[in-house]
């Protein structure tokens, strides 16, 4: 992906705040230049401009680190023109790097979903680009299946991932799991050895148990307050733990639906800047009509943009949230200043991923993914590596 030149004007989000005046000029899929406009080096002089809306906010195009689909698409069944569409979708929500992520479900299916979004990756991604893949499962606990279907659980192995590891070398970048079945404690360093973050979730643990884990390397949690023991005074279960261990980041869903916004304010502060990170864990109706649809296997029923499995209407099933809509809530509901919000959508599941050197903020040298937003923080540009996604 090439598109030459291009300077964008307006508020600038950089690690160290917004610059009122600022300016990010972009050569090749490259950001060549990030800062106060009156910097603006004098080779970029005379570069094509988008344009200077005086309420222009240029941010840093959003990490989803957990998303199962959208646009009508399940990453486990979806095809190759099935995947594009689906990252069509979401980038045109704000998101420009992705982890398909999947369900518990057979090895044969597991299997065929790996294989097509390996074909995907191999040749060009127009549109959000897919950085690997999520296992949600099936190494989780059936006490805490959520909308996972519990005839696919297993005991926590590498022996799969070996297999998956040598096939799609690097590919898995995130496995979910729950830290007290037994395996779990070989799982985490063999994960942590090959950079692949350790996620804790669907996980009836202790507070103890899930300390035992981060002492292995256990990094981060899945949808917290999920599916995971919750916090009790005296027992503070497996979510105490996320929020009182700085070893552990913290996935959020900001939809006000899985998550209170008083809640995620709470987590947000003790997890302090660098320890958030906003998912939206969207399933195959994130973008549709309420109707019924599946995740995995499962039948869902969406109503109201709600989605709850249809044989258990108790259990959510994912959601229908899109980043750009998590990132508003995070300000508009939960409180977040801008700054923090948009480290937890771009930043801070860049570090996740070991992949903060190229993206997750708007620097020198970084990957041209920039979004542009009104004063209403609604998107009205996107660029994926330095190219317009209407282009």
């Amino acid at each position: 992906m090439n598109s030459g030149k291009l300077l964008l004007f307006g508020r600038v989000m950089t690690p160290e705040g917004v610059l009122n005046d600022g300016v990010v000029a972009v050569e090749d899929g490259v950001i060549f230049y990030a800062g106060d406009a009156k910097g603006l080096p004098a080779p970029c002089s005379g570069w094509p401009e988008n344009g200077r809306g005086e309420d222009a906010l240029l941010i840093p195009g959003f990490v989803d680190v957990h998303v199962h689909g959208g646009a009508g698409h399940d990453f486990m069944y979806a095809d190759l023109q099935a995947i594009s569409e689906t990252a069509a979708f979401h980038a045109a929500n704000g998101t420009t790097t992705m982890l398909a992520t999947t369900m518990t479900a057979s090895k044969k299916d597991l299997d065929l979903a790996l294989s097509r979004i390996h074909a995907y990756r191999s040749g060009d991604m127009p549109y959000a680009q897919i950085a690997g893949v999520h296992l949600e499962g099936p190494f989780i606990s059936p006490d805490w299946p959520g909308a996972q279907n519990p005839e696919h659980i297993v005991l926590p192995s590498t022996e799969w991932l070996e297999e998956w590891e040598a096939a799609y070398p690097g590919m898995i970048r995130q496995v979910t799991f729950a830290p007290e079945r037994d395996g779990a404690d070989k799982l985490i360093p063999w994960l942590r050895e090959r950079g692949i973050t350790a996620a804790l979730g669907h996980t009836g643990a202790t507070y103890e148990q899930v300390i035992a884990a981060a002492d292995l390397g256990l990094n981060q949690a899945v949808h917290t307050f999920n599916q995971m023991t919750p916090l009790h005074h005296r027992k503070p279960g497996a979510a105490g733990a996320v929020l009182a261990d700085d070893r552990i980041r913290a996935e959020v869903i900001a939809d006000g639906i899985h998550v209170h916004p008083a809640a995620i304010s709470i987590l947000a502060r003790l997890k302090g800047p660098s320890g958030l990170i906003l998912i939206t864990d969207a399933m195959a109706a994130a973008g549709l009509p309420d109707g019924s649809y599946a995740i995995g296997d499962l039948p869902v029923t969406v109503k109201d943009g709600v989605a709850r499995l249809r044989d258990n209407p108790d259990a959510l099933a994912g959601s229908t949230l899109t980043m750009i809509r998590g990132f508003r809530f995070l300000i508009q509901e939960a409180g977040l200043s801008l700054e923090d919000a948009s480290r937890a959508a771009s930043l801070i599941p860049a570090q996740s991923l070991g992949l903060d050197h190229v993206i997750g903020s708007l620097e020198a040298g970084k990957q041209g993914d920039i979004l542009k937003l009104d004063s209403k923080l609604e998107l009205t540009g996107v660029w994926i590596k330095g190219r317009a996604l209407s282009s």
